[in-house]
């Protein structure tokens, strides 16, 4: 095999814009499915049957689907309902958000019931409202404790990403599959790929377990 063809212009021309895409992808849809999950978890836990019901069935719902057909389903389907293309980018936008939602929901869900009873009868006994209870005392705890586990979802996510390549979105394995296939070299390049994400998800996975024990020194 020869891997000399993978030089820093060729980086630059067909993976680079990939690597942006899919860092980009990965960090809108961790933030967002963060907001939307931790809203999907409260509602569970609210005891209110027109919240517990929908979000229940909206979690489990797409946790029993895989993502790549999720994927494909919007991609294809929305443009006919709308009447128009979206694009295939934000097409992987908007399905990963709604996606990992239900994921984050779940790790959200179990970050709060984790927290001691006492602490939600402190703040009940301060004369906190439900929100101001969730916002001030409880939600700030299991953010941290919760930490971990999140940064190992984004590591996931990020290796997800790769997936919008099916709907030819410009991600990083598909900058390598365009780079292969231009210069005459798809094995090699699709080697190079695995090594890439091999390498970031490694450092990732690194930086995880430096913060867990940071946490855990905290606590």
């Amino acid at each position: 095999m020869d891997f000399s063809f993978f030089t820093w212009e060729v980086f630059r021309a067909f993976v680079l814009h990939g690597l942006y895409f899919s860092l980009a992808l990965t960090a809108v849809a961790t933030l967002g499915g963060i907001v939307f999950g931790t809203l999907l978890a409260l509602m569970r836990l609210s005891g209110i049957k027109l919240l517990v019901l929908p979000a229940t069935i909206y979690v489990n719902g797409m946790r029993s689907i895989p993502l790549l057909m999720v994927l494909l389903w919007f991609f294809l389907l929305v443009p006919i309902v709308i009447g128009r293309p979206i694009g295939a980018e934000w097409s992987a936008v908007i399905t990963f958000i709604a996606f990992e939602a239900a994921y984050f929901s779940e790790i959200m869900r179990a970050g709060i019931q984790s927290i001691a009873r006492g602490q939600v009868f402190a703040g009940q006994a301060l004369g906190m409202t439900y929100g101001q209870n969730m916002r001030l005392v409880i939600l700030p705890q299991a953010f941290r404790n919760m930490i971990p586990i999140l940064l190992t979802q984004t590591i996931i996510l990020f290796q997800d990403t790769s997936l919008v390549y099916i709907i030819t979105a410009n991600d990083l394995l598909h900058g390598f599959s365009t780079a292969g296939s231009n210069l005459s070299h798809p094995r090699e390049a699709y080697i190079l790929a695995a090594v890439f994400y091999f390498v970031i998800c490694f450092s990732l996975s690194w930086i995880v377990k430096r913060v867990q024990m940071k946490v855990a020194i905290i606590r």
